[in-house]
């Protein structure tokens, strides 16, 4: 066993394939828009003639899903062989330090967006205790900024695979 491993148990396989890098692509996309369902349904809903309450979905609910879409833009725009760069392997000095730096904003955002989509569901819908029906809103702008955050992950994930059959070609 390498030397160089941090786990004592080694990687399996099946990671390595195409097809698993395909797959996680895929659900990926399927986690992403099953969390913006989600939302866009609380948002019908709120606006329809079936919702009983005088409590609408606002922009102030879509500022965090905004921010963690904004935040999977920025994780998912990053190389993962810039976090480890040398200094003068890309063109300039400090890529990692700077790669590091947007990773970490882009993690900002959305843990903020997550953040304060519990703050909003916290202080719009449960503190003035309205029922179910309106109280949904609110935990769908959580549920949705929660899978927006997981299919970021599994997309980065998936796009820094180590795959035995790809090839780097440099000029």
């Amino acid at each position: 066993m390498s030397e160089s491993r941090l786990f004592r148990f080694p990687k399996p396989q099946w990671m390595n394939s195409a097809n698993t890098r395909t797959a996680g692509v895929y659900l990926s996309g399927a986690l992403f828009s099953l969390g913006f369902f989600f939302f866009v349904d609380a948002s019908t809903f709120s606006h329809s003639a079936k919702n009983g309450s005088e409590v609408h979905i606002k922009f102030v609910d879509w500022i965090p899903g905004i921010c963690s879409s904004l935040g999977m833009l920025v994780i998912n725009s990053i190389e993962k062989t810039r976090l480890s760069a040398d200094s003068f392997s890309y063109s300039g000095s400090g890529v990692a330090w700077k790669a590091r730096l947007v990773l970490f904003l882009g993690f900002a955002l959305m843990a903020g967006g997550l953040a304060g989509s519990v703050t909003v569901l916290v202080l719009k819908y449960v503190v003035p205790e309205y029922g179910f029906p309106t109280l949904y809103f609110g935990v769908a702008n959580v549920v949705a900024n929660a899978l927006i955050m997981l299919s970021s992950v599994v997309l980065w994930i998936s796009q820094n695979m180590e795959d035995d059959y790809t090839y780097n070609l440099a000029l």
